[in-house]
């Protein structure tokens, strides 16, 4: 069984392929489903947990700020996972962002560490989740796990 492999920069052979001529139909196609389920919840998971919060609320919170950086690093990791080509079929979304932001999420607690969490809470998640529901929307096959 073959786990696909982070996505590759540059242009794919199917980065000019529309969202409904993604094959997704390869050796593995619940792990796309999987990803993006994983994507979502992760998203969701720290929108709820900082909603109403202030940024110097968030990074004075010892236990929500550890949950929000997990969620926010499942998210990250489960982002670079996804092939290139489901990439490139979503371009509105910032998968080259996450990709950047992960080793920033790893960093040690300090400046680097609070604007990389600050920055994910407040434009990639909810710019990422916005573009999942439309995606789910459009081709729900793409979320699905399983035949």
């Amino acid at each position: 069984m073959s786990i696909p492999g982070p996505a590759q920069p540059g242009p794919t052979p199917q980065a000019s392929s529309t969202p409904s001529e993604i094959d997704l139909s390869g050796p593995s196609p619940w792990a796309t489903g999987a990803l993006l389920g994983l994507i979502e919840q992760a998203a969701q998971g720290g929108l709820v947990l900082c909603e109403g919060l202030a940024r110097d609320e968030l990074l004075g919170s010892r236990l929500t700020r550890t949950e929000v950086l997990r969620q926010l690093l499942t998210l990250a990791v489960s982002a670079t996972q996804l092939d290139a080509a489901v990439q490139a079929a979503m371009p509105e979304l910032d998968w080259a962002g996450w990709a950047a932001l992960a080793p920033r999420l790893r960093a040690p607690s300090g400046p680097e560490l609070d604007e990389a969490l600050w920055f994910a809470v407040e434009s990639l998640v909810p710019a990422t989740l916005l573009w999942l529901r439309f995606y789910r929307q459009q081709q729900p096959r793409w979320f699905r796990i399983g035949l």
